[in-house]
Parts: structure tokens; sequence; C-alpha cells
């Protein structure tokens, strides 16, 4: 089992000050230690459950080029781009642009959004739910369709675009992995089986149903199961001098019996660097067997 890490808090010790040095000492950290992926949420404001609006927020996909730049082996992806915030012909290019220039290490991340007061108070598109569903499959067809061979126009029911042109192709091929983020079983993991190549579940007692209905989703589809990445997202707290550690990985070992192959997380006080260490030296190597 691969382990990546989600940085979901830029409210640390420093301050904006030094907040660019900071994220590059918790980025490079997280390589050396041997984290596989790297994301940020694509939020403007900080969320409920995370902090109060007014904490630091950074924008997903500038923070991303930055990152891009301070690493060299690191996969990145905003985890995950709220489909609604960006034109997704912008979108198509600004993950084609980060593919580039990390060279070959972005990933999409997407989802159909869900904080609509950051929205409302930005003045961001947030349609209803069944709407930003309709845009998010229609997103998807944008993006594959501007990453293939085609520059054919697009005539969606939300999104019109005269030619679907993208120079250059990103390097990744056929091209960079898209990850759906979210659980939901009648239109999510539908999306996940037609068009994704990794999904995202929460590590809760229903990940194994989760599973079963993709599984019967993709035979709908008519795609190999066995083709889509499993990923979950849960907390990675090592605790006080690694004391949380074996339950981690008592956990993260029942997962991978279910089929997971990637847990995705964030770390309590990731900026004091010490818990990376930790999960360095007693996690990772340890998951990897799984």
């Amino acid at each position: 089992m691969d382990i990546g890490l989600h940085i979901a808090d830029f409210t640390w010790s420093g301050g904006p000050s030094t907040l660019a040095k900071d994220l590059t000492r918790v980025a490079t950290a997280a390589e050396d230690a041997g984290f596989t992926k790297l994301s940020v949420m694509d939020h403007v404001w900080q969320i409920t459950g995370v902090g109060p609006p007014e904490n630091d927020m950074l924008e997903a996909y500038t923070t991303l080029g930055y990152l891009a730049a301070r690493t060299s082996r690191i996969e990145l992806l905003a985890w995950v781009t709220a489909v609604v915030y960006r034109e997704p012909g912008l979108l198509a290019k600004m993950v084609t642009t980060l593919d580039v220039l990390s060279e070959g290490r972005a990933y999409l991340g997407i989802g159909a959004a869900w904080f609509e007061q950051e929205a409302r108070g930005l003045g961001l598109d947030f349609p209803p739910t069944a709407e930003r569903f309709e845009r998010l499959e229609e997103a998807l067809e944008i993006c594959l369709q501007t990453w293939s061979d085609s520059d054919a126009p697009y005539q969606g029911r939300h999104y019109q675009l005269e030619r679907t042109l993208g120079v250059p192709r990103p390097l990744r091929r056929p091209h960079p992995p898209i990850l759906i983020g979210g659980g939901g079983e009648r239109r999510t993991l539908r999306l996940v089986a037609r068009y994704a190549q990794a999904c995202n579940l929460f590590g809760g007692p229903d990940v194994a149903h989760k599973l079963d209905v993709l599984r019967a989703h993709c035979a709908d589809v008519g795609r190999d199961y066995a083709e889509i990445e499993k990923t979950v997202m849960m907390p990675l707290d090592p605790g006080p001098d690694g004391r949380h550690i074996d339950d981690l990985l008592d956990r993260l070992r029942a997962l991978a019996a279910l089929g997971i192959t990637h847990c995705h997380g964030w770390v309590p006080g990731v900026d004091a660097i010490r818990p990376l260490d930790l999960l360095a030296e007693r996690l990772i190597p340890v998951a990897a067997t799984f």
C-alpha cells in the first residue's frame, strides 16, 4: 500500500510570511519520507471540521505549481478540484501545465463541489446538486477530449467549446490520471467506472460495500475493475512519539485486505516535520508490504 500526504491546513506558526519556506520543508520532507502523492484542497476558505473560514487557505493550482518546482518525484494533485470553480477547458489547460512543468507528475482530482458558503462568499458558481453532477460529467468529457488527438468542438448541455485544442500535450500518457472524489453510489461511483483511473473513499465501515458498488458499475459499463486505483482518505496521526502507529497499521492492513492500494491522509502538526519523520520510520515501510 502506498501512502500519500494531504495538506488541509495552512495556518502554521510562522504565519503567511514564512508559509512558502514552511511549505517547501513539508513537501520535501514528504517526498524524502516516501509519500507517493501530495495534495492540497481546492477550497478558497477553510472548511468546517478543520478550522474557521478565516484561517489561512491557499488557492490549489497556484500552490501545486509552486510544489512542482520544489519537488522532483512525488505526484501532485488537488484533492479534489471543485468542478464549478473553473471552466473545464481552462481546467484541462491548468492540469496539462502542471503535468508538463512537473515532468509528468500531475493527477486530475475532481468532484462535484460541496462548500456552498465559500462559493457564495466569493461569487463563484454553485448551481444545484443535480446540475453540478451534470457539469462534472461534461468536464470529464472535455478534459479527455482535450487530451486526445481530437480538437473537435464539444457541445454539451452546460459547456460549448468551439475547438478543444490542447497544446502542449501532457507528458503523462495517455493523459494525467483522473481521480474522482466521493463515494456516492448512484452517480459518483458510476462516473469513476466510466471515466477515472482512481476512486476516493473514506476509511469507514462501508468501504467493502462501496467497492462492491464500484465493481457492479464497472460490470455495467464494461470496465475492468482491476484498472482502477482504490484509495481512501483518512487521518494519519502518529501520536506523541509514534504511539498510534501500530493502530494505524492495523487499520491499513484491514483496508489492504479489501483491495485498497493507496491511503491518503492529513497529518496533524505536519509543519513541525517530526510527525512525517515518525511515519517515514515506522509506518510507510511496513505499509509497503501490504
